[in-house]
C-alpha cells in the first residue's frame, strides 16, 4: 500500500529548555534598522508630559469623567515633582560649581601673593 509519512508534532515548551536547545523568544528584530528603543517608557520630557496630562484632564472634565480626570491629574502631579526634583538638583550643582571657582580663586590669589613675597 502507499506509506505514510511520519507527522512532526510540535510540542510547546512553557518556556523550558529540553534537549539543550535555545530558543529565542524575542524573535529576530530585522525591521528595526539597527536603533535600539524601549518600548516601555515614553521618550518625552517631564515638562512635556506635565502638559499632556493637564490637557488630557482638562478634557476629561470637560467630557465630565472626573475619575479619569483625577487620574491625569495625579500623573500630572507626579511629573510635576519630577520637574521640581530636577531644577532643584541643578540649583545645588550650580551652587557646588560656583562654590569651587570661588574656592580656586581664593587659592590662586594666595599662591600669587606668595610669589610677590618671595
Amino acid at each position: 500500500m502507499f506509506q505514510r509519512k511520519p507527522r512532526r508534532f510540535r510540542r510547546r515548551s512553557n518556556g523550558r529548555n529540553h534537549g539543550g536547545k535555545v530558543q529565542n523568544r524575542m524573535g529576530s528584530h530585522s525591521f528595526e534598522n539597527g536603533i535600539n528603543r524601549n518600548n516601555f517608557r515614553n521618550s518625552l520630557s517631564a515638562e512635556r508630559l506635565f502638559e499632556k496630562y493637564i490637557s488630557l484632564a482638562k478634557e476629561a472634565t470637560s467630557s465630565g469623567d472626573k475619575t479619569l480626570s483625577e487620574n491625569y491629574l495625579q500623573h500630572a502631579d507626579h511629573f510635576k515633582r519630577v520637574i521640581e526634583e530636577k531644577n532643584k538638583n541643578r540649583e545645588q550643582n550650580k551652587v557646588n560649581v560656583t562654590d569651587k571657582t570661588i574656592d580656586n580663586n581664593k587659592t590662586d590669589k594666595t599662591i600669587d601673593n606668595n610669589k610677590v613675597e618671595d
